[in-house]
């Protein structure tokens, strides 16, 4: 059985009496988290992404939310400080970041996007967006207007 097979049998709990959620297909959560997650993987190749996963979702978290600190940053993206640490310095190497002293804490510094680091999460953006709406092409107008209809309710799954 393949690895998408398995995934799919294998992941169908939570469905209709479960007390997780009746819903109308007992696979739902499983085929929602294999295509998100596929159609997430496809954009990354796609696009030609140049930075880790991590390293473009920091960026991107700088950009919506600076200056943060570290640890901010680390909880942010639900990874330790050490590994945080490492990412900033993989960035900082790059002159994709700044770090400037935190007014209220001497010993901490507050992490900003550099010029260049703006310019970075603008590009993957456009490249991302690009590679979508090429997908989305592929598409007849009647699956696009249901993943039109369907986007208040992933919006909504993303929510904190």
């Amino acid at each position: 059985m393949s690895s998408s097979a398995t995934d799919t049998a294998s992941d169908t709990a939570g469905g209709p009496g479960s007390g997780a959620g009746a819903w109308s297909d007992a696979d739902l959560p499983s085929r929602l988290r294999l295509a998100v997650g596929r159609l997430n993987r496809r954009i990354r190749v796609d696009s030609g992404a140049a930075l880790p996963p991590l390293q473009t979702s920091v960026l991107a978290t700088l950009e919506d939310q600076a200056p943060l600190r570290l640890s901010e940053l680390a909880r942010r993206e639900a990874v330790t400080p050490p590994t945080m640490s490492r990412v900033l310095a993989a960035l900082d190497d790059a002159g994709l970041l700044v770090r400037t002293p935190d007014p209220q804490d001497a010993r901490s510094a507050l992490i900003h996007l550099s010029e260049a680091g703006h310019d970075a999460i603008r590009r993957i953006r456009t490249e991302r967006t690009a590679s979508i709406a090429q997908r989305l092409d592929r598409l007849d107008a009647e699956q696009r207007a249901a993943l039109e209809a369907a986007l208040p309710a992933l919006e909504r799954l993303v929510e904190e």
